[in-house]
């Protein structure tokens, strides 16, 4: 049987424990505030108010930034969230090389590095990559140990049966089966390992080209292809975590795979990977020596550019024909290398094939986050992380 005292003398702890969260959402959102402008946007009279932000700043997680000024009467006291209530770091990785961020708990960058991981000994990855998050946290300014939470995007995902690292043989160094454990012994953080094109989709929806969309999806072309599918709002993983791996995916004008274990190429990422689209430039006449430089090239020659650009849309409408019709998404985000050389006018043809093939039709954008969007897509999760441990424990 249900104790209703015990459960409704609870009440009052968690109304307080809701009211300091929004109060410091909102001010995560605008900035400083003072108490009654904190009143006025939750509705709480003006003593609550103060004793909410009494609270805060007992606890550390607001702290007093000047005053107000311009009005008749005292100028008020604002209050903004404390940005050493806690620190993140977020990672991209590539078979090439690391990028590494640090923030603190509003999301201001305090430092980015980048590492090259060109002669690594697959046996030193680990210990490397504490190592870079460390010169990291010093470049930042901060004693080590300083961050609570580390995302690391990867061109892969963590197989949830297993705990190792799927779709990610280009990435020596990486395949433990021990491997967060590992990372968090080693970092002294707590470490998630998320996909890289999952956390594009992530930045996007933040402070991207997503902005206010409930259902997209973000197809990353570079040196390889990859998707994240985003429905109402929450992120698609899937059973396995392997939704979006669609390279293999098998498509029309490509060869079927009939093992994808075994290293080979076929499906989309025959279509339109890195090589797919090297081999396309040159059967154009364009000799830039990658992909994405082929890409601008072509935005500057006429008559063979248009055609390799309009056969490259056509390729790239192909393939997420198949994953909208299956989503019905409101807006897909064109993101990667090869999207990003090729801007708008790319952009404009992939939205012309794309409508020839499915009958719904969603509008086609090109990322606007600028930088890495996989690191901004780290920082943000990792914040999430942080913020939702800090806000609810003090």
């Amino acid at each position: 049987m249900t104790n209703t005292r015990n459960t409704l003398a609870g009440t009052p702890s968690l109304l307080r424990a809701i009211n300091d969260r929004a109060a410091l959402e909102l001010l995560l959102a605008n900035g400083p505030l003072s108490r009654t402008q904190i009143g006025t946007l939750t509705g709480l009279s003006k003593p609550t108010a103060s004793q909410l932000f009494a609270r805060l700043e007992a606890a550390g997680l607001v702290v007093p930034v000047g005053t107000s000024a311009g009005g008749p009467g005292p100028n008020a006291q604002l209050y903004q969230v404390n940005p050493a209530a806690g620190y993140v770091a977020g990672l991209d990785v590539t078979n090439t090389q690391i990028r590494l961020a640090v923030a603190d708990i509003t999301g201001a960058t305090l430092a980015e590095h980048q590492v090259s991981t060109k002669g690594w000994p697959a046996a030193a990855t680990i210990a490397r990559v504490a190592d870079a998050v460390a010169e990291t946290v010093g470049l930042a300014g901060l004693p080590q140990g300083a961050v609570r939470d580390v995302v690391i995007g990867i061109g892969g995902a963590l197989d949830p049966a297993t705990g190792r690292l799927r779709y990610a043989t280009h990435l020596p160094g990486w395949h433990s089966p021990r491997l967060v454990g590992e990372l968090e012994a080693t970092i002294g953080a707590s470490v998630s390992i998320e996909n890289d094109v999952n956390l594009a989709a992530i930045a996007e929806q933040a402070h991207g080209a997503a902005q206010g969309c409930e259902d997209f999806v973000t197809l990353w072309t570079g040196e390889g292809i990859g998707a994240a599918i985003v429905i109402a709002g929450r992120l698609h993983r899937g059973f396995h975590n392997g939704a979006g791996e669609v390279g293999y995916m098998p498509l029309p004008g490509a060869p079927i795979v009939h093992d994808v274990r075994r290293k080979n190429s076929g499906g989309f990422q025959q279509l339109a990977g890195a090589p797919a689209v090297l081999a396309l430039a040159r059967k154009h006449g364009l000799t830039a020596p990658t992909g994405a430089l082929a890409v601008t090239e072509a935005l500057e020659t006429a008559g063979a550019g248009t055609e390799f650009l309009t056969e490259l849309a056509d390729r790239l409408a192909i393939g997420l024909a198949s994953i909208v019709s299956v989503v019905d998404p409101e807006v897909v985000i064109l993101t990667g290398a090869v999207p990003s050389a090729g801007g708008e006018r790319l952009r404009a043809l992939v939205q012309d094939a794309l409508a020839e093939l499915t009958i719904t039709r969603p509008e086609v954008r090109s990322s606007t986050v600028p930088g890495s969007p996989v690191l901004h897509g780290a920082l943000q999760r990792a914040l999430a992380t942080t913020r939702d441990t800090v806000f609810s424990t003090h």
